[in-house]
């Protein structure tokens, strides 16, 4: 009984399947844990980092030990490389998904800027309009700080009001006080209040 995990071990089938696998999903969830830890560390969020640095290193340091002790395999090369790529991928998916913190909306619109701010307004977005003069004439500026889960929302509804209007997207880091959206069911006490602040 002691020989099975011998035998299990130097098989044909673990050499050139079972491990390979083992050492791409590995490099999948390093690589994955590595992505959001960059893009945690770009929103300041100290406490999650730590964590996530310890299990990238580990999961790293099992990969690539399980490598050097099968240097004549050149399916786990394959497998850490195709991992590595997989995992870029997974982790910016995982962040669409996630979709943390929020970004800053600028909006230039040449014509129907009152009904758009308006219906931004009534669905709670907060904005900041400014008379601006553009190539060809007078223009409106829009500001709107959102959630980054919310921002797709804002772009469907400057779409449907002016698909050409001028507008771009960018990340925020900290956000001192504002006007933002609630997603959470109102309730009937709620309806004599105005939009959520946060500070």
């Amino acid at each position: 009984m002691e020989t099975l995990p011998f035998i299990l071990t130097a098989s044909w089938a673990f050499t050139w399947i079972i491990l390979p696998l083992l050492i791409f999903c590995s490099r999948i969830v390093d690589q994955s844990v590595g992505t959001l830890r960059m893009i945690f560390v770009s929103k300041g969020l100290k406490q999650v980092v730590p964590v996530l640095a310890f299990f990238e290193s580990l999961i790293w340091l099992l990969a690539i030990g399980q490598i050097m002790q099968h240097l004549d395999n050149w399916l786990c090369y394959l497998a850490y490389a195709g991992g590595f790529a997989m995992g870029n991928y997974v982790g910016m998916k995982l962040d669409e998904r996630i979709s943390l913190g929020n970004v800053i909306i600028r909006i230039i619109v040449k014509k129907g800027a009152a009904e758009l701010v308006q219906y931004l307004r009534e669905q709670k977005f907060g904005l900041t309009v400014l008379d601006a003069e553009g190539a060809k004439g007078k223009v409106k500026v829009l500001f709107s700080i959102v959630k980054r889960k919310d921002s797709s929302r804002v772009i469907e509804i400057i779409n449907d009001f002016d698909p050409n209007s001028f507008y771009t997207i960018e990340e925020v880091r900290e956000v001192n006080e504002g006007v933002f959206r609630t997603n959470r069911r109102r309730r009937l006490w709620d309806f004599h209040m105005g939009p959520k602040k946060i500070k």
